[in-house]
């Protein structure tokens, strides 16, 4: 026997009793009634239960809003439109029981049999922090929409919106529909960013204290650690490569290495846009470089064991070029966008540790140094004969060819902004009211000077600079009378400090030729406990030369000396060729 079709007929009972008995007596179906009084969640579920054919409203008069009514038909499955959205919505009686949803909410839950189902039941979990713990209580008091989010383990992240729906204006709440969406990419986004600033934090969660009673050994492997944790922890990779860039030669030198192949570790890589890899390719151009697979990608030198691909990010500090960072992976197309992104931004944070412990310098360096101090003294003396050889050229050039010239200052400039910016950096680290600080401001008239000290004693030299070079000032050296001349020549000097035996000339003819060239440049010569056989300072005296100093220097009565000669205190003198008879004291400086 056929099974007769069944019609929902809404209105009120008196409008539609008559095609009730209409339907069911004269057309043989069974006819059922809905009344705008009852529940509109019995309306909701008669309508998604699929037991009806049709659904018949006698006339609009009959206190039935035709646009709530298409709202509900817009529901089912017939209607067909929720069920094309991505995300689960469902609705639910006063009990929280679930009496509708579209496909979506059915695929987040796996696939099981939800109507009919506890709200909690289908998605139980952690509430997030900040979340609301009762959204439905919430929305239920207020009749305001409430929205929370849930931690459901291996299933992901949810947000759920709840929106409170009354059975008529201003009654009482009759059910809810809420809206589940999947927030499980978003919210590890967010989460893997959070980790890379605590990353960061952590990095950088060393205080000047700590630093200054730390040696340079222990803060480049506390770094190492640091970093090597944080990428395993939190960006989760295991192969790790950083390498620094050495201003000085365009050179990229390993830092730190995790998985990487022997022979790659220690491969010689420089800053350069060809032959260089990917690594090189980076530091040239400052851009990150995406491989998506080795095998085809022309710039990849092999790296990590059997890699496929690998991501590779600069780590610049204030657009100032450190060196870079790579990850490799054995899988092809292993990286997407959003890991080049994380690992730059991680990448900003390993450049504000490698900036703050002034690793870039220390690394060029020998591990076993302990300061910045140390650091400059070691720096010194490398830096000066690269100075007395750009001088050197720059004197031959001048006339010659204007372009080489140019660059040739450029190189004397950078080279000079090396030791200030060590200078700079151990000032950052120096802690407010230690000694070092407080030493460096004890002579102010000292800072920002330039003093040229020419000596052939190596030690003579490196005294010099560990003396001056404490309280700002810059300190250059020359070798013999002949260097000298020329870096008076082609560079600006507050004061000139020459020791009375060169290898090419005696101290007066020194003092004699300085001033021919400049005669506004003070001037003292230096000798060992008064040994004077060529009697260079009587003839330097003779010529204006207003003070002498005798080796080893004491430190106090030096950074006098040097003090008054580079503010220029006795240029008057000088200038207005003062004779032997001066009443100004040679200084001794005993041992």
């Amino acid at each position: 026997m056929q099974e007769l079709p069944r019609i929902l007929v809404v209105g009120e009972a008196a409008d539609s009793q008559p095609l009730l008995e209409a339907f069911s007596g004269r057309l043989g179906a069974t006819a059922d009634g809905w009344s705008p009084g009852d529940s509109s969640t019995d309306f909701v579920s008669r309508l998604v239960s699929g037991e009806y054919k049709a659904v018949c409203v006698p006339t609009p008069s009959t206190g039935v809003d035709p646009l709530a009514l298409a709202g509900a038909l817009l529901l089912s499955e017939a209607g067909g439109i929720l069920s094309q959205l991505p995300d689960g919505i469902a609705v639910l009686d006063l009990r929280l029981q679930i009496v509708w949803c579209n496909p979506a909410m059915v695929r987040l839950v796996g696939g099981l049999a939800v109507r009919g189902r506890l709200i909690q039941e289908l998605f139980p979990g952690e509430f997030l922090p900040g979340a609301d713990p009762s959204p439905f209580l919430t929305a239920g008091e207020t009749h305001q929409p409430a929205r929370t989010q849930l931690d459901l383990g291996e299933r992901g992240f949810v947000q759920l919106d709840v929106v409170p729906v009354p059975r008529s204006a201003g009654s009482e709440i009759d059910h809810f529909v809420v809206v589940v969406r999947d927030i499980t990419q978003e919210t590890r986004r967010q989460r893997k960013l959070s980790a890379i600033f605590e990353a960061g934090l952590e990095l950088g969660d060393m205080s000047a204290e700590d630093l200054r009673d730390m040696s340079v050994e222990n803060r480049i492997d506390l770094l190492k650690a640091q970093i090597i944790h944080c990428t395993a922890g939190v960006l989760e990779y295991e192969t790790v490569e950083i390498r620094l860039l050495e201003r000085s030669s365009n050179r990229l030198i390993p830092l730190l290495n995790v998985g990487m192949l022997p022979e790659a570790a220690s491969r010689e890589l420089w800053a350069l846009p060809e032959g260089n890899g990917v690594t090189g390719f980076v530091a040239a151009h400052g851009q990150s470089y995406l491989c998506k697979d080795s095998l085809h990608d022309p710039l990849y030198l092999a790296g990590a064991a059997d890699a496929r691909s690998s991501l590779t990010v600069p780590i610049k500090w204030n657009e100032r070029m450190l060196g870079t960072f790579n990850v490799e992976s054995r899988q092809p197309n292993a990286f997407s966008q959003q890991d080049l992104q994380f690992l730059e931004l991680f990448g900003l944070e390993v450049a504000v540790a490698i900036n703050r412990l002034d690793l870039l310098t220390a690394e060029k360096i020998t591990t076993a140094r302990e300061s910045t101090g140390r650091i400059m003294n070691e720096v010194a003396q490398p830096v000066d004969a690269m100075l007395n050889d750009a001088v050197w050229i720059l004197d031959k050039y001048i006339g010659h060819d204007p372009e080489v010239a140019q660059r040739l200052q450029q190189m004397i400039a950078k080279a000079r902004e090396i030791k200030q910016k060590i200078q700079a950096t151990g000032e950052q680290l120096t802690p407010e009211g230690t000694a070092e600080l407080s030493r460096a401001r004890q002579r102010p008239r000292l800072r920002g000077k330039r003093v040229l000290v020419v000596d052939n004693d190596a030690a003579v030299r490196q005294r010099a600079h560990e003396l001056l070079e404490p309280y700002g000032c810059s300190v250059e050296t020359a070798h013999d009378g002949a260097e000298a001349l020329l870096m008076v020549k082609n560079l600006s000097y507050d004061a000139v400090l020459a020791d009375i035996r060169l290898p090419d000339m005696s101290g007066s003819e020194c003092f004699r030729r300085v001033r021919a060239i400049r005669a506004d440049i003070p001037i003292v010569l230096m000798t060992g406990f008064g040994y004077d056989p060529g009697h260079s300072i009587v003839k330097a005296r003779e010529m204006g030369m207003r003070g002498a100093l005798y080796k080893p220097f004491k430190q106090e009565m030096f950074l006098e000396e040097v003090e008054k000669a580079a503010n220029n205190y006795s240029a008057t003198i000088v200038n207005q060729g003062s004779s032997a008879g001066s009443t100004a004291a040679d200084v001794r400086l005993p041992g």
